[in-house]
């Protein structure tokens, strides 16, 4: 086993500029965002942070460590069995993305294609989870169709603009999740930061934008044909979970697994060698990692996501109160 593998892989952080986006990133999550284009601008709006992704057009960077410097294309393409186990494909692109979303403003009206319909459209499936890490007083998510609707009746509504009329619309607070499949018709309401674990796709449909321009003053593209091949029209009112609820999964779907695993001060998480790749996120808190010999690593805060590498034996423990997502089981063919 390489001793490389023994490293919790850290990345740096892409972001990305969106309409509908701020600045919340700076003060929830501490990070130093990207400056104003030009002096006597306003800073840029920044919708999405790529904390983890492998895609031909945005590569995760290593940061520190023996692998430091490497992508996660490159990494995997010369350590694949170490980081994902002994049967991953060389080229195989790592099958998860994540992202932080600062959703100062509602977002698109949108879908992605199911496994079904994708290969006809030439886009990608997406499963997603959502993570309300923090959200404002009176914060809504928008998932699925009300009660009822029809595809006829959302065609109607969608030419006289009364989309709102039929869809899926509900409060949410901070720690609530709600899984989204492929083909189930979303948004996210304005004033969420929302921690985003997907399958590793870029094909987003938007069939309504609410009547805004776009960050060059003109109305963003819609992709209507496309969105009603993909709008699963039998999905009515799914329900968020609650944060009070006590349950570890919080998400259970083909593509991956997240555990919700909270830690009081002063306790400790193991992970196993030989298991499964792993991504551990911090929601809340801060641990600091346990290495042989009791040494103690740089801590992991509130917004740092990390992947635990196959062959590593890792060990944390909470410097205070602490809530990790550990996302898994998307090692295997699916």
């Amino acid at each position: 086993m390489l001793r490389v593998m023994q490293q919790v892989l850290r990345f740096q952080p892409l972001y990305q500029e969106r309409v509908w986006g701020g600045r919340v990133l700076e003060t929830a999550l501490g990070r130093a965002l990207p400056a104003a284009a030009a002096p006597g601008r306003a800073p840029a709006p920044i919708g999405e942070s790529w904390e983890i992704v492998d895609r031909p057009e945005a590569q995760s960077v290593i940061l520190g460590g023996a692998l430091g410097g490497l992508t996660l294309r490159q990494a995997i393409e010369r350590h694949g069995a170490d980081i994902m186990g002994p049967a991953w494909p060389r080229g195989r692109a790592f099958p998860i993305l994540v992202k932080w979303l600062d959703c100062r403003e509602r977002l698109s009206l949108q879908v992605h294609p199911p496994a079904s319909v994708a290969p006809a459209l030439k886009g990608e499936p997406k499963t997603e989870n959502w993570y309300i890490a923090g959200c404002e007083p009176g914060a809504h998510l928008i998932v699925g169709l009300k009660r009822g609707v029809t595809r006829g009746r959302f065609e109607r509504a969608l030419a006289a603009l009364t989309l709102e009329e039929c869809v899926h619309r509900f409060p949410v607070g901070r720690g609530d999740s709600i899984l989204v499949r492929s083909g189930q018709l979303h948004a996210i309401d304005g004033g969420n930061l929302i921690l985003e674990i997907q399958q590793n796709s870029d094909t987003t449909y938007r069939v309504y934008d609410w009547g805004r321009a776009g960050l060059d003053g003109r109305p963003r593209a819609l992709h209507i044909e496309q969105s009603l091949r993909s709008i699963a029209w039998d999905d009515f009112e799914p329900a968020p979970l609650r944060a009070a609820a006590a349950v570890a999964v919080i998400a259970d779907a083909r593509e991956f697994r997240i555990r919700r695993e909270p830690l009081a001060a002063g306790a400790t998480l193991r992970v196993a060698a030989g298991e499964q790749p792993r991504i551990l996120s911090v929601a809340e808190g801060a641990v600091r990692e346990i290495r042989a010999g009791g040494d103690a690593t740089a801590a992991l805060k509130r917004g740092d996501n990390v992947v635990l590498p196959y062959a590593g034996a890792f060990a944390f423990e909470a410097i205070e109160a602490t809530v990790l997502l550990i996302t898994e089981n998307f090692s295997q063919p699916v």
